[in-house]
């Protein structure tokens, strides 16, 4: 039995699902920014926008490197499709790559606790007075009598 056409099928199906993936996920991060993060400051929505567009891009990127290196060995590979499948995985793998760093701020083999942004501790109430100390508190002025 020749599996070469459902290997071919399932690259063509990666394609789809990683342009799906890409366009799906820009809809979603479209209307999230606009239904979603719409009380929150413009560029603080930006960014979410950014961050969740980047992530779509990156699932339909991975989609994509899987169907090439499917469509690659479901023919006889020569070289020449060796060669072609290795530099389309090099520029995805650099975008991916490019996008993690753009997207998270740090490369992705280090770990997110290295970079995490620091977080303002709320502030911390002002200590009692000490013991022996009389608290003074100012009364309001007394309104004189009118006869």
């Amino acid at each position: 039995m020749d599996i070469r056409p459902l290997v071919s099928l399932s690259a063509r199906l990666m394609e789809a699902a990683g342009v799906g993936a890409m366009v799906l996920g820009a809809l979603i991060a479209l209307f999230a920014m606009l239904f979603r993060h719409r009380g929150l400051p413009p560029a603080e929505a930006y960014r979410l926008f950014r961050l969740n567009l980047g992530r779509a891009i990156l699932l339909g990127l991975e989609f994509l490197v899987a169907a090439d290196i499917l469509r690659t060995v479901s023919n006889e590979p020569t070289l020449r499709d060796v060669l072609v499948l290795g530099l389309i995985v090099l520029v995805r793998t650099f975008l991916s790559f490019t996008l993690t760093v753009e997207l998270e701020g740090r490369w992705p083999w280090q770990p997110e606790r290295e970079h995490a942004r620091p977080t303002a501790s709320p502030p911390r109430p002002p200590p009692p007075p000490p013991r022996h100390v009389k608290v003074v508190r100012p009364q309001p002025p007394r309104q004189a009598a009118r006869h």
